[in-house]
């Protein structure tokens, strides 16, 4: 996490110093370097090439810039790079992607002299803003492809097979340039290098610190005392208090029915006679 932040801090030291041209010789990873950057004094128009798959080129500068699915992809020193910006935020990117080979390598000419092998090229200049919103409704719907040819008038397309042949033609061609040969043999060169194996302990993640086992452990709740936690007794009244006072047995003594008051003085009055 240092390293990466002390290489962070030391890349932005050069920006504030460094011209851009100089920067761009600075490169995201070890013996990769970045393209010089291209100004554009506006957004840029392209055109979709003939014989490709949806692949479009800025026509109006001298280095190629192409947009095909999604990305822009530049050409630079046997490199290719590629960005979601036509004018910055460039990538290193492993392989030759693959689009390239169906892009014919006299495409400035055929653009300049408006024919495309001996057909009149009608090609239409397309807005950038236009294009990035409509190139993937027209990839699915072949607006490209399809009846317009590319706007070639009278073109039938190559067959399939001799397409295939023209491809493996111009990926010969592109690994004979000077610049591609040069970059591969800079690949090699680096995997030839010994690499540098770190201690099989050092090439582990180290683990987390853990907390003591008292502390990862959920604190105990604070119990009450037992005598505090059991149920007081109710509160029983005394005996005498239970017992019924004299006066109460008295007044139910009295209170008798009148059936058996009447009951008790039949008998007395049978006793008289």
């Amino acid at each position: 996490m240092m390293k990466k932040l002390l290489l962070g801090t030391m890349l932005l030291a050069l920006a504030m110093v460094v011209p851009a041209s100089t920067m761009a010789q600075v490169g995201v990873s070890v013996g990769i370097a970045l393209p010089p950057p291209v100004v554009f004094q506006a957004a840029p128009e392209v055109v979709v090439l003939p014989e490709t798959d949806d692949v479009y080129v800025v026509p109006d500068i001298d280095v190629d810039i192409f947009f095909w699915s999604g990305w822009w992809w530049r050409p630079w020193e046997g490199r290719w790079y590629r960005s979601r910006y036509y004018d910055r935020g460039w990538g290193y990117y492993r392989h030759v992607p693959w689009f390239y080979f169906d892009v014919d390598p006299g495409w400035r000419g055929f653009y300049r002299d408006r024919y495309w092998h001996g057909h009149p090229w009608r090609y239409e200049r397309i807005h950038y803003r236009h294009m990035h919103d409509n190139w993937r409704k027209w990839h699915n719907s072949r607006h490209w492809r399809g009846k317009r040819a590319w706007n070639v008038e009278n073109y039938k397309p190559r067959p399939n097979k001799e397409r295939n042949h023209l491809r493996n033609q111009r990926r010969v061609e592109y690994n004979k340039r000077p610049e591609v040969q040069k970059h591969h043999q800079l690949i090699q060169e680096q995997k030839k290098r010994p690499r540098v194996y770190k201690p099989k302990g050092e090439q582990q993640r180290e683990p987390r610190a853990q907390k003591p086992r008292a502390q990862q452990q959920k604190q105990p709740r604070a119990q009450k005392p037992r005598t505090q936690q059991q149920r007081q007794p109710r509160a029983q009244k005394p005996a005498r208090q239970q017992q019924r006072p004299p006066q109460h047995r008295q007044m139910r003594q009295q209170q008798r029915s009148p059936q058996t008051q009447k009951s008790m003085g039949h008998q007395g009055g049978g006793g008289q006679q």
